[in-house]
């Protein structure tokens, strides 16, 4: 009897909803092109009226326009399924149409968890509610106190943010202003260099290698051979007969003279009277002095060769 009764069940359900779905296609049917063309004509300003109640709910990122093209689609969906027969006004089954339509498309569109998004809305309630209080921005400490974690944990949870909004390049860059810039107009395009600054760059490349060139011997083969040559400790140590703590030391002490023998190129002329008390200060200031008369300005802003270039590039992290 069981088996029975639940086999003359699920076709009656089936049959219902096939009878359900074929009435609205009926519906729909005898409504013609231009009914529902004036359908959604009448009813365009519902479109930014349900956009406005729903954008609150939604980051500052979330562009409007897009939010009202899915509403009008949601619209223009619900133009055509309204059925009179069920007694709901047009304005009600259309604002759910768009509702749901607006929220389908910003799901669609948003490839960061839920999980995520909640801990956002709830950041957001915070600080709101923080800012009410406090009658000012509340700091990192009082929002992370606030929320109940760490300051370590609220900055991991900005990054987790931070990294969930993506932007479409022709997103406006500022709400408001005389200037309407995009993201492509203020990102800044690495592929291309200044002049100001290829000329500032040329002009430290080639303090570096006189610098280089103007380092004691045994502190120069050991720049040269570890950083151009990339010979090891080892290797240099019974190259120079000397020990691989020796080859350390050597390395930072050259290390130290390039950085304050260049550094001293970029001084004002009136910070570069120092007191020779002693006799390391004074190498000091003689270094700087060679490498600044090595070469004349203009020959230092010249085209770079291949070696200031590796040079620069392998010492830009030990400098």
């Amino acid at each position: 009897m069981g088996d029975t009764n639940g086999s003359t069940k699920r076709p009656r359900t089936e049959s219902k909803v096939r009878s359900t779905d074929s009435t609205t296609e009926d519906v729909a049917a005898t409504r013609t092109p231009a009914e529902v063309a004036a359908l959604i004509e009448d009813h365009l300003d519902l479109v930014n009226h349900v956009v406005f109640q729903v954008a609150v709910n939604f980051p500052r990122h979330v562009d409007r326009d897009e939010l009202a093209r899915a509403g009008a689609l949601g619209l223009v969906e619900a133009a055509r399924r309204f059925e009179d027969s069920r007694g709901v006004p047009f304005n009600r089954f259309a604002a759910q149409r768009i509702r749901g339509a607006i929220i389908d498309a910003v799901r669609a569109a948003d490839w960061a968890p839920r999980s995520v998004r909640l801990l956002a809305r709830q950041l957001d309630a915070v600080e709101h509610d923080l800012s009410t209080r406090l009658g000012r921005a509340p700091s990192a400490d009082e929002t992370a106190s606030a929320l109940g974690m760490s300051r370590e944990e609220l900055d991991s949870l900005r990054e987790r943010l931070f990294r969930s909004v993506v932007l479409a390049f022709e997103h406006m860059a500022v709400d408001s202003g005389d200037e309407d810039l995009t993201l492509l107009d203020v990102i800044e395009d690495r592929t291309m260099v200044e002049p100001s600054v290829q000329l500032e760059d040329r002009e430290l490349h080639a303090y570096l290698r006189d610098a280089v060139a103007l380092l004691p011997e045994r502190h120069r083969l050991v720049v040269v051979g570890y950083f151009l040559e990339e010979r090891n400790s080892e290797d240099l140590a019974r190259f120079l007969g000397v020990t691989e703590s020796r080859i350390s030391q050597m390395r930072s002490e050259a290390l130290a003279m390039l950085k304050d023998g260049i550094e001293r190129q970029y001084r004002p002329e009136d910070d570069q009277t120092v007191v020779d008390v002693t006799l390391v200060e004074r190498r000091r200031t003689r270094y700087a002095e060679a490498i600044g008369n090595a070469r004349n300005w203009d020959d230092r802003i010249g085209e770079p060769d291949q070696m200031d270039q590796a040079l620069a590039e392998l010492l830009a992290g030990a400098v």
